[in-house]
């Protein structure tokens, strides 16, 4: 079956971008630069950006566009014969089902308070009343599960009418009009009595503010945002890489897809600081700040219903189009699999997204009784660490690995891979620091993130929860440890 091929650059920038920029662009960025020191943490978190997520997406890029399949078998077309670097392929076909299996579901939240802003359901609404309308909808199953639904079979439509005519032409108009959208809000939101307080807090450097929280948590801080908002490490990114044609090297279009990652992401401070420091409130973190604090506020504002219905309007386009590029990674799993045609593979991931995406959505009401994570989580959030705190780290560090590893695909390759066509280019003379820093960096991310999560609790649920990332790491790097036969290999090594 042939390979389908973007239409345009502008097509595969916008719809690898629209992967890229989700909902955590909104919900945690904003926090982060208010929590450790607004400008501060900008630059150090751009400065990881140029580092560690660049590098990385370039490696998910490259053997992408190399092996010209998705994450389900693309090792398996550039691994040395006898290696196991295809048990990779499985940190991506889990990683993608998992994050769509609660994504699909708050996507549906977005559609449905963009309906509930269009009827004017806030208008003049009560604080406990805003907080009411949130829980009630967690609380109601049919709810839930209406609006997950609508989302899974409208982005399954797309995907059906194929990369340009559905994928392509849908995400281009829906990140235009995202971006638009943005401005608009930003201006509206910057132009506020009291904005000033916001911007201040929001664009000056509070170094003050960085050594309360800890130097080095603000660091990390900003590592980890700078790791996760690109999307990568479970092959989302791979597949477009896969459709990418030989005229344009990958830096360069990798680096675009950043800066528009991080202007969605700046330009969301830009709409939520302002706006709360306007009316006094504390920029907060997470569903209580998207769907209860601005909420109130726009409650508050002259046209708030219309200024509401555009905020949600946007997030919904954030998450759709990172939903639908994600679908496409399913599809186009499914049909290197096991070499189905199109609408077959549309047709199982849609029944399998529909069916797999329930836990989730009945975690909030139906078995809210069930804490994967301790006390006051749901499935959701077990979900979510899985895909977070594990396959998105592990899966970068196997990409980093077979691209620099000599029983991989290796640096020649992947270098090749990388430059070729017009536009930047992989400076060779980063080999060594791609080869050892980015993995340690991963590495440490990773082991961190665990240490975090679970140090607030007894000693002996913190050391079974290491060694549970500790056997995982083991994984990847069991993977890498095969050694390639001394006959015949794959095409990536000829």
């Amino acid at each position: 079956m042939e390979r389908q091929k973007f239409g345009s650059r502008l097509g595969f920038i916008l719809v690898s971008a629209g992967c890229a920029i989700g909902l955590g662009n909104v919900w945690k960025f904003p926090y982060l630069c208010g929590e450790y020191g607004g400008a501060a943490f900008i630059l150090i978190y751009l400065a990881f950006l140029l580092l560690l997520g660049i590098p990385v997406l370039i490696c998910e890029f490259s053997i992408g566009r190399g092996s010209g399949k998705s994450v389900a078998t693309g090792f398996e077309n550039l691994e040395p014969s006898g290696t196991r670097w295809h048990w990779m392929k499985w940190i991506g076909i889990i990683g993608c089902y998992l994050l769509m299996m609660f994504y699909t579901m708050v996507g549906g939240w977005m559609l449905y308070y963009c309906w509930r802003s269009i009827r004017g359901e806030f208008v003049q609404a009560s604080t406990e009343e805003v907080a009411n309308a949130f829980n009630s909808m967690l609380g109601n199953a049919g709810t839930l599960i209406f609006w997950t639904v609508l989302v899974c079979v409208l982005c399954f439509a797309v995907c059906a009418m194929g990369l340009k005519n559905g994928i392509e032409k849908v995400s281009k108009f829906m990140m235009v009009a995202l971006l638009a959208i943005m401005v608009v809000l930003a201006i509206r939101s910057v132009t506020m009595e009291g904005a000033e307080v916001g911007l201040r807090f929001y664009l000056i450097p509070d170094f003050n503010k960085m050594v309360e929280n800890g130097i080095g948590n603000v660091v990390f801080g900003a590592l980890s945002q700078s790791f996760f908002t690109l999307s990568i490490g479970i092959g989302a990114m791979m597949i477009f890489g896969s459709y990418m044609p030989k005229d344009r090297a990958l830096p360069g279009e990798a680096i675009n897809i950043t800066i528009l990652d991080t202007s969605v992401a700046l330009l969301a401070g830009f709409i939520i600081i302002p706006a709360c420091f306007a009316f006094g409130i504390e920029p907060g973190a997470g569903p209580s700040l998207i769907f209860i604090t601005l909420p109130n506020i726009f409650a508050q504002m002259a046209g708030g219903r219309v200024w509401s219905a555009l905020f949600f309007l946007f997030l919904s386009f954030a998450a759709l189009t990172t939903i639908i590029a994600v679908y496409e990674n399913l599809i186009a799993m499914m049909s290197d699999l096991f070499g189905w045609e199109r609408k077959k593979s549309v047709l199982f991931c849609l029944v399998s997204m529909l069916i797999l995406s329930m836990p989730a959505v009945l975690g909030f009401n139906v078995l809210s009784g069930i804490a994967p994570l301790g006390e006051g989580s749901t499935i959701m959030d077990f979900e979510d660490f899985i895909v977070s705190n594990n396959l998105l780290p592990l899966g970068s560090l196997g990409y980093v690995l077979f691209c620099t590893r000599k029983n991989g695909w290796g640096w020649m390759n992947f270098q090749k891979e990388a430059n070729t066509g017009m536009g930047l280019h992989f400076p060779a003379g980063l080999k060594w620091y791609v080869s050892w820093c980015v993995p340690v960096i991963i590495m440490i991310i990773y082991l961190k993130g665990y240490y975090d999560m679970f140090k607030g609790g007894s000693p002996l649920r913190l050391a079974f929860w290491m060694a549970v990332a500790i056997c995982m790491l083991g994984y990847v790097i069991f993977s890498a440890a095969g050694k390639p036969k001394m006959q015949a290999t794959k095409r990536g090594r000829k």
